[in-house]
């Protein structure tokens, strides 16, 4: 069997676990994986604010894969089937599951996290329900690019984008780029998208070539940064360091919707003096536990719309809907693939940020009878 990755150093660890134990189980064979931000900063910190790894714990989250067996009970799934994995198991008994917000339950099980072993590795075993039959149009590795797609699709909805309604995205990353291609497909327009890493942004003027790029300038504040955003929506070409009279009186064209996707405290400041008066913000991204220097009065004051979201709920069905039919094409975000032999070299390539990867994604091909 292929190494699994562990959560502290870089020791490989073996995960042997295939047999069926709980009532709606179904065994899996792992064919792509992707790594998040996420994985990155467990392996190299051991937490995410709450969320601490008290032990080892196989990483992944973001993963399709074949079904090998299905437990007692198990209709919906036989054998042969290609899935992609929703990670999240919630308890389905608290008030939150019960009222369809399952995202926010406090007892969630979710791959990857600990005590959860996730997704890098060969095997594993997921309850049915939380699985999602792919068609034949849609490869193992788009299936694995749903999860970050549903963060997306529910950071749309709960933003609430608007046809035909200025947009800036924040952050030129893997989220970044996928809510710059969901924007688009959802009809917003101009789109804007910022990053502090040019060759990002060359690349999300590649995918969707359609979109204003900014690079944000450290050295501005804030404020400067979000009103050089907001002149690309009148003046594409323009000098976007200068103002004029007629920036002066343009509110109405500033960017209705800001879809922040670094979770950087900075850049959420700039979102706040970026998007118009009576906007949204919604905060895709995952910052630091406390931010003191948010412009709390001139949010207040402008009466601007701070919202957030955790993870997800009921967006497998769109999202496999949006790459079946077309609408959106993620194959180029993965530009780098690694065989799970190979998985500890993927994440070092996935924490270093200067190398111009933007999905990394670990792949077996291992013989599926193996195990019979």
């Amino acid at each position: 069997m292929a190494p699994a990755i562990i959560s502290n150093g870089d020791s490989p660890e073996i995960s042997a676990t295939t047999g069926l134990k709980d009532r709606g189980e179904v065994l899996l064979h792992i064919k792509a994986t992707g790594i998040c931000g996420s994985d990155v900063h467990f392996w190299k910190s051991g937490r995410i604010g709450s969320l601490v790894f008290e032990g080892d714990c196989i990483l992944g989250h973001e993963a399709a894969g074949v079904v090998l067996k299905c437990g007692e009970g198990v209709t919906s799934l036989v054998p042969g089937d290609r899935v992609a994995i929703e990670p999240g198991v919630p308890c389905g008994d608290c008030f939150l599951c019960l009222d369809g917000k399952y995202n926010l339950c406090e007892d969630v099980k979710f791959s990857g996290v600990y005590p959860y072993a996730g997704t890098i590795q060969r095997y594993k075993i997921h309850p049915a329900k939380w699985l999602h039959k792919l068609p034949a149009n849609i490869s193992f590795a788009e299936g694995a690019l749903l999860e970050p797609l549903s963060v997306v699709l529910h950071g749309i909805r709960t933003a609430g984008l608007n046809l035909g309604c200025g947009t800036v995205i924040c952050g030129a990353g893997p989220i970044g780029l996928i809510a710059l291609a969901a924007a688009r497909a959802s009809g917003a327009h101009p789109i804007v998208i910022t990053d502090i890493e040019p060759k990002r942004l060359q690349f999300a003027r590649e995918f969707v070539p359609s979109c204003r790029p900014y690079q944000v300038d450290p050295s501005l504040s804030a404020e400067e940064n979000g009103r050089r955003i907001r002149r690309l929506f009148r003046h594409a070409d323009a000098d976007i360091s200068q103002d004029t009279v007629e920036d002066l009186h343009q509110e109405y064209y500033a960017p209705r919707t800001v879809l922040e996707c670094t979770g950087v405290e900075s850049s959420v400041c700039t979102a706040a003096f970026t998007v118009r008066r009576g906007g949204t913000i919604c905060v895709i991204g995952v910052g630091k536990s406390i931010m003191n220097n948010l412009p709390f009065m001139h949010i207040s004051l402008a009466e601007i719309e701070l919202k957030f979201i955790n993870r997800y709920r009921d967006t497998w069905p769109a999202g496999i809907a949006c790459l079946s039919g077309g609408i959106l094409d993620l194959k180029p975000l993965v530009t780098h693939v690694y065989p799970l032999e190979d998985a500890m070299d993927a994440l070092h390539l996935a924490a270093d940020p200067r190398n111009g990867s933007i999905k990394i994604q670990i792949v077996d091909e291992g013989n599926e009878n193996a195990i019979e």
